[in-house]
């Protein structure tokens, strides 16, 4: 898996605790089994266990492709029936439940009461504040969030920031975790909802949701807007960067004094729209349309295929033209 792991960070973190399973709980245990850790996960859905290994061995053939770890296996897996057991031998923990402020502070304050005191509690928080939901922590000092991408065994980017009582040196562990086991984790300054990535992400999705319930176009024609257009650009480049070059040889100066006189015009909507049944109708229909008779699972497969060759193809570029990662 990308590079040799951090024998000093897995030395110390061999068991991984995972508190909810889901899709991004799963990635994570996927992920942190293919860099040879041993995982415990515990879900209260009724056949959490059941998904979870599915979810395992639809992402294995990608993680194969990409390089394990020695000794990795999807059989070091176990599942428990209570998060206390989840986290009581953990090394780490990456607690994965649905995005709702009062459960996570309650679960959190559980996980926090369980746990080793000098074992991490991360979250995979994709915008809640930290300083909240670790306030009924005995030790808020090791709680902190580490907010990944889907999929999250193939997607390097996580997003580490701590809560006002979050321990620097927590942020120091988790951040070389993340990187042991073949992240870019990004520290993210400020404790801001939403952080970075999901801000820029929310912006384009109010959009297109505006557009699909006004009749301006459908799923497909947004998603082939960004796909044939953007998207590629956003591969091996960020927006930043790519405005830099639109300006020419004058750079970012010339692209804003050019076209900076058009964010004054009204192209966008900052509120999201009503969602509606028909909107939900609409979302919903046109999604199953792209999918046509492929199921989640192997569109996962696609998707997962198509990553690994994009990642490869940029950094076979970079090395070609002397580019840092």
């Amino acid at each position: 898996m990308s590079g040799a792991m951090n024998t000093e960070v897995t030395g110390a973190i061999k068991t991984i605790g995972i508190v909810g399973s889901g899709v991004i709980g799963a990635g994570w245990a996927a992920r942190c089994l293919a860099h040879g850790l041993d995982v415990v996960a515990w879900d209260p859905a009724p056949d959490a266990e059941a998904k979870l290994r599915g979810k395992i061995a639809n992402a294995w053939p990608a993680l194969e492709r990409v390089g394990l770890a020695a000794g990795a296996s999807p059989d070091r897996t176990r599942f428990v029936p209570t998060p206390e057991q989840a986290v009581e031998n953990a090394d780490f923990v990456q607690e994965s439940a649905p995005e709702n402020e009062d459960l996570k502070r309650r679960l959190i304050a559980r996980l926090d009461a369980a746990a080793r005191p000098d074992t991490l509690i991360a979250s995979s928080s994709s915008g809640l504040l930290p300083s909240r939901f670790q306030a009924d922590c005995r030790h808020p000092g090791r709680v902190l969030v580490g907010h990944p991408f889907n999929p999250v065994y193939l997607l390097p980017l996580v997003e580490v920031l701590g809560g006002e009582a979050t321990a620097a040196a927590s942020l120091d562990t988790a951040t070389a975790f993340y990187t042991a086991i073949g992240m870019r984790p990004l520290r993210v300054r400020t404790e801001i909802p939403g952080y970075i990535a999901d801000r820029l992400q929310e912006a384009l999705w109010r959009e297109l949701l505006h557009m699909v319930a006004e009749g301006v176009a459908t799923t497909a024609e947004i998603d082939d807007s960004i796909r044939f257009g953007p998207g590629l650009r956003w591969a091996f480049m960020g927006t930043c960067q790519i405005y830099h070059l639109a300006g020419g040889d004058e750079g970012m100066r010339h692209m804003l004094h050019q076209f900076g006189p058009a964010l004054k015009l009204p192209w966008t909507k900052l509120e999201a729209p009503e969602l509606t049944e028909e909107l939900i109708d609409r979302m919903v229909e046109g999604t199953l349309q792209q999918a046509g008779t492929h199921s989640i699972a192997a569109l996962e497969r696609y998707r997962d295929d198509a990553l690994i060759s994009v990642q490869e193809a940029v950094k076979a570029a970079k090395k070609r033209h002397g580019i840092d990662e």
